[in-house]
């Protein structure tokens, strides 16, 4: 693993504060599960002190093993069937105007879990009518119809991250496949032409700049509009190994190449994550 000192610039102050302290009250009240805390996001403090939160649904285990990410990975708990309802009710207790909902990889499923994320968006609408909801999907194993079950429920953002280039996805994605998540992508883009499509990626696990550059040009060609592209931190020395850490400056230049290639709204930073100041990113369209 690369043991370079981490650059000044991911410094961020330590979680606390009023509004901290009651998100993550409310959340235990409903016994939720947040990406937050779950993949040992930097971001923690800055979101949870401004009363966001990512909702992580259908558990803390993942039937996927991805070599980046810091959620456990074995065998998954059987689905809470109110679990939509308790997060609606954090929603509106959080008074959340945008609410970002996430899942684990459900394979196990026969519809990936699908029917789950579209009732836990009817349900967050139903007590929280003015609320934008943006959710981050799976691939479902390239299943179609789950992503039309999802697109169904009506979200605001269609979310499904590629995470990395075509060429680290036997290292860093060893049960996922590059082209199938740009199907899920192209097919929500066609189906809902009117609704945001968003993917993810990753830098500074071993992939080269023109590798990027693909991906972005794939990513548009997918009818992706909005791009988040942040720092790849190890959560663990067992983890797929740091490469190194892009500057600030190189961020800035991975924006505009992506702006370039057809993307509408990008956010790219050390610290951006999929769902890091996403209702900003989203107003911006």
């Amino acid at each position: 693993m690369n043991h370079q000192k981490k650059p000044d610039w991911f410094k961020v102050p330590p979680p606390w504060g009023e509004n901290f302290s009651r998100t993550r009250k409310i959340l235990n009240e409903y016994n939720l599960e947040t990406v937050c805390k779950n993949a040992n996001c930097p971001n923690i403090g800055e979101c949870f002190g401004s009363g966001t939160a990512t909702f992580l649904i259908m558990g803390n285990v993942c039937t996927r093993n991805c070599r980046f990410c810091n959620i456990e990975g074995g065998r998954p708990i059987t689905l809470d069937s109110d679990e939509p309802i308790k997060i609606a009710r954090a929603v509106q207790l959080l008074k959340l105007s945008y609410a970002v909902v996430t899942s684990v990889t459900r394979d196990d499923l026969s519809d990936g879990g699908a029917g789950h994320f579209a009732q836990t968006i009817r349900s967050i609408r139903e007590l929280n009518p003015d609320c934008s909801i943006e959710v981050l999907v799976p691939d479902f194993q390239g299943n179609l119809d789950s992503v039309k079950t999802v697109l169904d429920a009506n979200p605001d953002v269609f979310n499904h991250n590629v995470e990395t280039v075509p060429r680290l996805y036997p290292q860093m994605r060893p049960s996922a496949d590059y082209e199938r998540s740009l199907v899920v992508l192209r097919y929500a883009a066609s189906l809902r032409p009117d609704l945001p499509v968003k993917s993810g990626l990753m830098t500074g696990a071993g992939e080269t700049v023109p590798e990027l550059h693909q991906v972005f040009a794939d990513l548009n060609s997918a009818g992706v509009k909005i791009l988040t592209i942040g720092q790849y931190l190890p959560p663990s020395r067992k983890h797929h190994p740091l490469d190194r850490y892009y500057s600030p400056e190189e961020f800035a230049s991975l924006r505009e190449a992506a702006m370039s290639k057809g993307i509408k709204k990008v956010i790219s930073s050390p610290l951006a994550r999929s769902s890091y100041h996403a209702k900003e990113v989203k107003s911006g369209l």
